[in-house]
């Protein structure tokens, strides 16, 4: 299983980005998939899910903000951030589980994992 992040970069806040997650070795449309952050010197954190059946789920810290969604022709997975403030500064990561749910948010049930994107919100 091998999950791609792309798509960080530096956005004054107020701003938006849009993450991707490529993924490849895995039967893609029976797998739930999550981004979650890392801000500097904290831990890591729930973002957003969206379900093997296109459900999805976001904490109040994105929610209204943040949009997920899936594409399981490309095998891919968006995450659409808008209005970006300071502290959504952090690495972004995606993670895939095997019919993963809208209510898998520990990254400790996540056995898969990219490599990270940062994201850096800052005038």
């Amino acid at each position: 299983v091998q999950l791609q992040a792309s798509g960080g970069g530096l956005v004054q806040p107020g701003g938006s980005l849009r993450l991707s997650c490529a993924a490849s070795g895995l039967p893609f449309n029976i797998y739930g998939m999550a981004w979650f952050r890392q801000p500097p010197g904290k831990e890591r954190e729930f973002v957003a899910v969206v379900s093997w059946d296109s459900l999805t789920y976001y904490p109040d810290s994105v929610k209204g903000r943040f949009t997920i969604s899936r594409d399981n022709t490309g095998n891919m997975v968006d995450l659409q951030m808008n209005n970006l403030q300071p502290d959504d500064t952090a690495i972004y990561y995606c993670a895939a589980k095997y019919y993963g749910a809208t209510t898998v948010r520990s990254r400790f049930e996540y056995p898969y994992w990219g490599q990270g994107t940062q994201v850096t919100v800052s005038s």
